[in-house]
């Protein structure tokens, strides 16, 4: 059926489409359009997600932050920098885990001093040589995965803790379902951290959209700004910009 083919040309281009969308560009009713993707989700050539579609599976499983490490390189590169850029002098930030946030202590350049807090081994380890860079390692307990610490010795600590910035990773990005990670006690932590802030940047590949997993983080209308790389699809950063959330794309 044509109307198949131009879902799924269109899909191939966008990674993620809404039912809505679809409707719109077809000319067919939210019923139509709902049927179309059970049918083409029961021959295994898309994952229905809330409201849309997606090439990929929009769950997400555990991976290691070795093997995550491997993926999107260069994406996740452009992405550190352009966030490193959002530091300023005599700033006081966070830093969450993830492979993109750790990225982003290697491109760092203090402006005279910087404060760092983090729960990232691998970020101690990457800013721990650069004297001018004060650096508070969250304690607890480690999270073999992710190499970075979890607990409430962690969260009792961000109790009296007020930065600038959070810069934030995660495994999924929807529009409904907000920001979410494979790890509860994770997501609990980056709760607290969302309270220690007064701005939110994430950092994400564009990979991590319309996908969502376990453990749910906060919604999108918490966060102010996300920088991501230009495979994110043009409806998606349309509706972003709708929720008042600051997009900016690396090339």
């Amino acid at each position: 059926m044509k109307r198949h083919e131009d879902i799924l040309n269109r899909l191939a281009k966008e990674k993620h489409l809404e039912v809505l969308e679809l409707c719109e560009i077809l000319d067919v009713s939210a019923v139509t359009i709902r049927k179309d993707l059970k049918l083409l989700e029961q021959k295994g050539l898309l994952h229905r997600t809330h409201g849309g579609a997606s090439l990929e599976n929009p769950y997400i499983n555990e991976r290691t932050v070795i093997d995550k490490e491997k993926v999107s390189v260069e994406e996740k590169n452009g992405i550190a920098q352009m966030a490193a850029s959002r530091i300023v002098e005599n700033d006081s930030i966070l830093i969450a885990s993830g492979t993109t946030v750790q990225a982003l202590s290697k491109f760092i350049q203090p402006k005279n001093k910087l404060t760092v807090i983090t729960s990232s081994l691998h970020v101690v380890l990457n800013l721990i040589h650069d004297k001018s860079i004060e650096i508070l390692q969250l304690g607890g307990y480690i999270r073999h995965s992710s190499a970075s610490v979890i607990g409430n010795y962690t969260e009792y600590i961000l109790k009296n803790i007020s930065c600038s910035k959070l810069f934030l990773g995660v495994d999924g990005i929807d529009l409904e379902y907000g920001l979410s990670t494979t790890n509860l006690e994770e997501a609990e932590l980056n709760k607290k951290m969302l309270n220690s802030a007064q701005k939110i940047i994430v950092l994400a590949d564009s990979s991590k959209f319309g996908k969502k997993s376990f453990a749910r983080i906060c919604d999108l209308s918490q966060i102010h700004e996300i920088i991501t790389d230009k495979g994110i699809s043009s409806s998606i950063i349309k509706k972003l910009k709708e929720k008042d959330i600051k997009v900016t794309i690396v090339n």
